[in-house]
């Protein structure tokens, strides 16, 4: 097609009258696409028209891009999306005028970006969206999410298609017959496009739907459900008044949709479900095309012309039926004469060949319609060979694609079974690209056979159309020729025959030769015709050559097709090599693992045994936050190891998590065992050993994972183990960390009763031990003993005292500063403080049962009587703690404060007798203990006091360096504890704390 007819036709097509588009003219265009296989010229010839100012031709180009879009060039999307952002300016443009074609144009450039974007998206659905249902299922590639995202994009597209055909329904004034006004079909026209996408998308939806209820629950699709009600009520309702109006009925027959929307709960009900059909009447031929003429029409014109040929001859001559024109004798009296009689011969042959001439014209004009009618007959034929040869060639082209990818797949088996060391890195890679393969040979599998077939068809179809086009142009060539020259020479033999007839009376002789030019020509003819049929066996002879090609071809195809099947088996046994090596790469690669993994668990083992080789101490949140990623990767280590029972070819989530669950043990053995270093002796011990456990069970449950095993291994003991590492974690946890501020009240009461609990049940033993002593012992031992349980004995009631006032100071502090508050929200809005009550509680009770402790050693004699009387400098430091915390908050002149001040300092003079008691019971003991040196020489004396002169100089380095250590202990103790236990960053409570006692040397 020309390139200017196509512009034309568009600028015919987008005007700016308010009528709707010419069909001839959306027709030109459509073809036009199709002739330059795309939208180059449509969009050259749109970029120049004012669409961003003229709403009527923004309406008319957007019914047209329509048209084009749905039945134009399958290219006309490719070279439209460039415009894509510009439709969209327009629209946002457009969409600011309330009147007119202005929201028209705005919606319908809308609805036109979002059929672009639907068709570029799945670009399986043809523009016009034909398909079938097996088209349909392939273009979601057979996985439920693919069609429950393409629900979506249906439901986005048909709410598009809906809002437009609203739209145009509003603007119009139904109380008049507005589809018989211009105005009103120009609005109508570009819903009959939008009438045909709804039946379609509908249709898609509602079995895509029950698709989708086949593999996902009700409740997942009730919004798919409640979306799909709401378009079924619309799309019913716009059909119903579209099938009305007068303009619609003489066009496309609109479907009625049924009464009830489809139930997607029940699976049968699908097939009650009928696709809507819109039918569009056929078109009448248009009315300035070009009549044929007839082959009696013919006749007719030639009995004419020979009669108006006749009347000349007798207007010049005479008529012929009522004298003789060459009668002299009835004009002059005398008789014919040889040479009348040789002119009225002359005549008769004249006549005669007049006759014959007018038989060979009808011969011949009938031919040529003849001819003319099979030209067209070939040149339709041709056409759909053209197309049935495209079809033919992409499909060739399809299938040539097939056959390389699986050559190639082939050499990569091969390949593989060549390196083995190769598939052992990349055997998931291996299986990944397995699959493919398997899909991709049971869609060749399936297809296979109706391919090969249809390539052997149009392959056939496709070198007969190309030969009988190749011979058609050469054929219709001839027949143009053979029919300008039989025109001329019957114009010519016309002008001849006037000619002689005017020449008759002067050149008589001259009549013989014209004759014999006449016969000549007449033979002429006949050799003509003769060669025409002689051509049509010529054709008839070449079909049955392509005849033998085809069958030809078959062949060929058959034995291509039994490469591919030879081509299968290799393939199949080198699938089934690449299996096995598989099989055994995967036992080796987990028992080397597991190897790997036991040796990592031992080596953590290792360091537990030895904590020297810990270069810090680790905290318990760190701990636990380990213990949770453990239990986490332990079920997901079931979780891979069921998958791998099930599947042995998925592997790699088994290997992952194995490794992942072997460092992550180690990081919790090791994190444990730093974390015990800075944890009191029994909790220290209590991680450490189940450290150890929580190791040894996993190498247990690591051997029983064997590649024999029919099910998962009991990994109770690991999650026992877990759980108490993870209760001694939060133990050592501190609890100024983990406190919700609305519990804190409730802690400080129960701290508080706590530590009561803990002073009472350490003076209960100490009156325990004190009776033990009386009954087994004598002399100074029992007398020290009965000092210093009496010592402590006094410490313990005097702490207890010290607790009570504290908790009425408490009470007093709350009761004077909450005011409407509840003691809670006090304790709340002063968390700091009440933290560190909590934490000054703690240590008061911690320090009475160590000190318990350690005062039971002593008593036994296994003890040391200075770790006693650090205990109970301990106590004193604690208490001072818990008095400088309640005297933050209290008034000046409270009584509380007070008594709590009498308090403290009793629980200092007790801990002074403490101090005193044990340090004389300890002079009282050495003194029974003293060496007896009567018995000993000069020399051993000698060597004694040298040992003793060592060993005071090592204690005295020692002790120099431990109270540096204890100093530097103290200073990170008082700024952790300001820190982490909520003391308040002042002077004022810090000012509160006592001294230390001193330490006696």
């Amino acid at each position: 097609m020309d390139v200017n007819k196509m512009t034309v036709s568009v600028n015919k097509a987008i005007n700016t009258q308010e009528v709707a588009v010419k069909e001839k003219h959306a027709r030109t265009c459509i073809l036009g696409t199709h002739h330059e296989k795309g939208a180059q010229t449509f969009w050259s010839v749109v970029n120049r028209l004012p669409l961003s100012s003229n709403a009527m031709l923004c309406w008319k180009f957007c019914h047209v891009f329509h048209k084009l879009l749905r039945d134009g060039h399958p290219n006309v999307l490719r070279d439209s999306l460039r415009y894509k952002n510009e439709l969209s300016d327009m629209s946002r443009m457009w969409g600011h005028l309330s009147e007119g074609y202005g929201q028209l144009c705005s919606i319908y450039l809308r609805l036109l970006r979002t059929k672009m974007e639907f068709h570029t998206k799945n670009p399986r659905f043809p523009g016009n969206l034909q398909m079938s249902d097996r088209q349909l299922d392939e273009a979601g590639e057979s996985d439920v999410n693919n069609f429950f995202q393409l629900t979506v994009e249906m439901f986005d597209y048909l709410e598009c298609e809906l809002n437009l055909f609203q739209t145009v329904f509003n603007s119009l004034d139904m109380s008049r017959s507005v589809s018989v006004t211009t105005a009103g079909q120009c609005r109508l026209a570009p819903l009959i496009q939008v009438i045909l996408d709804c039946s379609h998308l509908y249709d898609y939806t509602v079995k895509l739907l029950f698709k989708l209820h086949s593999c996902l629950p009700a409740d997942t699709l009730q919004g798919h459900r409640d979306r799909f009600m709401e378009q079924f009520t619309k799309l019913k309702d716009l059909f119903h008044r579209s099938s009305n109006l007068q303009y619609f009925k003489r066009l496309i027959q609109i479907p009625q949709l049924p009464e009830n929307p489809p139930n997607f709960l029940r699976a049968s009900a699908l097939s009650e479900h009928i696709s809507p059909v819109v039918v569009i009447p056929v078109e009448a031929s248009s009315p300035d095309s070009e009549p044929v003429l007839e082959k009696d029409d013919l006749m007719d014109m030639d009995a004419s012309q020979q009669s108006l040929f006749d009347n000349k001859f007798d207007d010049i001559f005479g008529s012929s039926l009522s004298s003789d024109p060459f009668n002299f004798n009835n004009q002059n009296g005398v008789n014919k004469d040889e040479k009348d009689h040789m002119i009225e011969r002359l005549y008769r042959e004249i006549s005669g060949l007049t006759a014959q001439l007018e038989n060979a014209k009808t011969e011949g004009q009938r031919g040529v319609l003849q001819l003319k009618g099979r030209v067209s007959e070939l040149e339709a034929e041709l056409a759909e060979q053209q197309h049935l040869g495209r079809q033919a060639s992409d499909d060739c082209e399809f299938l040539r694609t097939e056959l390389d990818e699986l050559k190639k797949q082939r050499e990569d088996k091969e390949k593989a079974q060549r390196s083995l060391t190769e598939i052992e890195r990349k055997a998931q890679a291996n299986e990944q690209r397995y699959s493919k393969l398997k899909e991709k040979y049971s869609e060749l599998v399936q297809n296979h056979a109706g391919l090969l077939r249809k390539n052997a068809e149009v392959t056939k179809q496709l070198s007969t159309a190309r030969q009988a086009q190749v011979d058609l142009e050469r054929e219709k060539k001839e027949l143009e020729d053979s029919f300008e020259r039989i025109t001329d020479q019957v114009q010519r033999k016309t002008q001849e025959q006037q000619d002689v007839v005017e020449s008759l009376k002067q050149e008589l002789a001259t009549s013989r030769q014209e004759l014999q030019v006449l016969h000549s020509n007449l033979e002429t003819s006949a050799q003509t015709e003769a060669r025409w049929v002689t051509q049509i066996a010529e054709l008839e002879k070449e079909r049955e050559g392509l005849a033998t090609v085809a069958i030809h071809r078959e062949e060929e195809l058959s034995a291509l097709r039994e490469q591919l099947e030879c081509t299968q088996i290799k393939l199949a046994s080198a699938q089934e090599s690449v299996s096995q090596l598989a099989e055994d790469q995967r036992k080796m690669l987990l028992v080397r693992s597991r190897e790997a993994a036991e040796q990592v668990i031992q080596e953590a083992l290792s360091q537990l045994e030895e904590p020297a080789l810990i270069s810090c101490a680790g905290s318990a949140d760190h701990l636990l936050s380990k213990v949770k990623s453990v239990s986490s990767c332990l079920e997901q280590l079931e979780k891979n190891h069921s998958q791998y029972l099930a599947c042995p070819e998925d592997i790699g989530g088994l290997l992952h998590s194995m490794t992942l669950l072997v460092h992550l043990t180690s990081d919790t053995i090791i994190q444990g065992s730093s974390t015990s270093l800075r944890a009191p002796p029994e909790p220290a011990d209590s991680l450490t050993e189940a450290c150890r456990h929580f190791g040894r069970e996993t190498l247990a449950y690591l051997s029983s994972l064997e590649e024999g095993a029919t099910e998962n291994p009991n990994c109770t003991a690991m999650r026992n183990c877990l759980s108490k590492i993870k209760a001694i974690g939060e133990e050592l946890l501190p609890r100024g960390l983990d406190i919700k501020q609305e519990e804190l009240g409730d802690l400080v009461d129960k701290e508080m009763a706590a530590t009561s609990a803990a002073i009472e049940a350490a003076t209960a033993r100490i009156e325990e031990m004190l009776s033990k002593s009386r009954a087994g012992d004598t002399g100074v031992k029992l007398e020290v003993n009965e000092r210093i349980l009496g010592s402590c004995t006094s410490l313990m009631q005097a702490i207890q005292v010290l607790v009570v006032a504290s908790k009425d100071l408490q009470r007093e502090i709350v009761e004077s500063g909450r005011g409407t508050a509840s003691p809670k929200e006090f304790y709340a809005k002063n968390s700091r403080w009440t933290e560190g009550l909590i934490s000054a509680s703690k240590a008061v009770g911690w320090g009475a049962t160590i000190m318990v402790d350690a005062a039971d050693l002593v008593v036994q004699g296994k003890g040391k009587f200075e770790e006693l009387m650090v205990c109970s400098r301990e106590i004193a430091a604690s208490t001072a703690q818990l008095v400088a915390a309640s005297k933050v908050k209290a008034g000046k002149g409270s009584h509380g404060l007070t008594q709590l001040q009498q308090a403290s300092r009793r629980v200092n003079q007790a801990t002074a007798e403490v101090v005193a008691s044990t340090i004389s019971g300890k002079s009282q003991i050495e003194e029974t203990d003293n060496m007896d040196f009567s018995s000993m020489t000069l020399t051993q004396i000698k060597r004694q006091e040298m040992d003793s002169q060592v060993r005071v100089l090592e204690l005295e380095n020692d002790l120099q360096k431990e109270r540096q250590k204890l100093g530097e202990l103290r200073k990170k103790h008082y700024e952790l504890a300001g820190v982490a236990e909520g003391w308040e960053e002042g002077s004022e409570a810090r000012s509160a704390l006592p001294d230390p006692v001193p330490e006696k040397e």
